[in-house]
């Protein structure tokens, strides 16, 4: 099919600028803001998980024993807590809890502080011990691979503002060709 010619389009000017206008902002601008959304939230994780890096080297630096921290319980809803021991099982060792840190010790006397292990969220819900050592060098590979998908957002955005800054340039353009002062856009 041969390509259309411009002289024989019946359709304003206007209605073709106006359903850009309406292109740019009901969709590249709204698909630029949910890229930035998705890698600010990749930065919030990535933060999170430098923060965790660095209590562990607090850890390991002071040789540290018991271990306080803020646990969330869910919907942001923190509570202050202590990391025991609980016995002995001669079959798997020690066996780590979390114990919420109340006016009463839950736990009774068979409990002594220890941070030999840790438990590290690795996505989807679950939780692994271990070590600190292998929580840091698990900290350092997540927070990589975190980042390269951080950094696939910030391409994706620099794309979808170029394509607004054509769309614009090209309607500015057209309205120069029509002889008509063209209105000032801001892409972001």
């Amino acid at each position: 099919m041969p390509p259309k010619d411009p002289s024989t389009d019946t359709e304003p000017i206007a209605v073709k600028l106006a359903k850009y206008d309406k292109f740019v902002n009901d969709k590249l601008k709204v698909d630029l803001q949910k890229t930035l959304e998705a890698r600010d939230k990749l930065y919030d994780t990535i933060s999170e998980y430098l923060k965790l890096k660095s209590q562990i080297e607090v850890i390991q630096e002071n040789n540290l024993k018991e271990m306080k921290t803020m646990v969330d319980l869910g919907s942001n809803f923190y509570v202050q807590a202590k990391m025991y021991v609980i016995g002995l099982d001669n079959t798997y060792g020690y066996v780590k809890i979390i114990a919420f840190q109340l006016s009463f010790h839950p736990l009774g006397s068979h409990c002594r502080p220890d941070t030999t292990y840790i438990y590290v969220n690795v996505g989807f819900g679950f939780h692994v011990q271990m070590t600190l050592e292998e929580a840091k060098n698990f900290v350092g590979k997540k927070e990589a691979q975190l980042q390269k998908r951080a950094d696939k957002h910030t391409e994706e955005a620099a794309k979808i503002r170029a394509n607004i800054k054509l769309v614009l340039e090209a309607m500015s353009e057209i309205l120069q060709l029509e002889g008509k002062q063209a209105p000032r856009y801001e892409p972001w």
